[in-house]
């Protein structure tokens, strides 16, 4: 008579159901956990797919060809040979590095070598390749800030284990992560309160006072007020050397007898 299963088996069983549940989705990262949310398609670009257990270990898609961050200037060939870069190949490195994020996995992608990329890089004429290099690197940490910020919400999954026994699974968060994201997105309410060098919010209000006290400095030095101020110093400067030059001519007048010669044309300053 066969033995009726007991509760432990089906316990076990249908922890190995959900475990190989477990493992077909990281193998497919596409399918939803879930039917009730959807999530864009991502293709992990690990040797062992099984080993992608974060989220970050998956590549957007590559940004379509009319997208802003490919219209950029190519670097230059003054003749092109058979490994030249060339400026299709430009474009696409700078897609893979979009999705990626990761300026290896790009080369890798087009058939280069860092050194290549790099030299490339630092031609002269390369003003746009690399300013595009910079703007696909900037997606590439928002893509990880979403990563980030999506652990911090929704927590993660974890295996229980007792005994050397899977008995489920459990959603932890990262309280030290959800604090980094208050802290520098909301520094006014979650911050600590000290404003020092190199924190973003001390450098924005640098930035922000100083940009405030050079104008109000251009703003005194071309008011009317100060205009009149340096007219009126000037006028009484010329004046005092006008009187102090004809008490010099009185005097050598009064010295020699006669009129002395005329000083028509000298500098008023020449003394000074």
């Amino acid at each position: 008579m066969p033995k009726p299963p007991s509760s432990s088996d089906t316990r076990t069983e249908s922890l190995s159901e959900a475990s190989a549940k477990d493992r077909l989705t990281q193998n497919n990262p596409s399918a939803p956990r879930d039917q009730g949310r959807s999530k864009p398609p991502l293709t992990c670009h690990r040797q062992t797919p099984r080993q992608a257990t974060s989220a970050v270990a998956f590549a957007d898609a590559p940004p379509s060809p009319d997208d802003p961050l490919l219209d950029f200037t190519p670097v230059p060939h003054k003749q092109l040979r058979r490994n030249s870069i060339t400026p299709d190949l430009q474009r696409e490195f700078i897609a893979q590095l979009a999705a990626t994020g990761i300026v290896k996995q790009a080369a890798r992608r087009i058939g280069k070598s860092l050194e290549a990329i790099y030299k490339l890089r630092a031609r002269p004429g390369a003003e746009g390749f690399r300013a595009a290099w910079e703007a696909a690197l900037d997606r590439g940490v928002a893509r990880l800030e979403d990563c980030a910020l999506t652990r911090a919400i929704e927590g993660e999954e974890r295996m229980v284990v007792s005994s050397g026994k899977v008995l489920g699974t459990e959603t932890r968060h990262n309280e030290a992560l959800v604090m980094f994201f208050l802290r520098n997105r909301l520094p006014a309410r979650y911050g600590s309160g000290e404003l020092r060098p190199g924190h973003p919010a001390y450098d924005a209000l640098k930035a922000q006072l100083r940009a405030e006290w050079e104008q109000e400095k251009y703003d005194e030095r071309h008011s009317e007020e100060n205009r009149a101020a340096n007219y009126k110093f000037f006028n009484d400067l010329r004046e005092r050397w006008k009187k102090e030059w004809e008490l010099e001519r009185e005097m050598e007048e009064r010295k020699n007898g006669a009129p002395g010669p005329t000083r028509t044309g000298t500098p008023l300053g020449t003394r000074f």
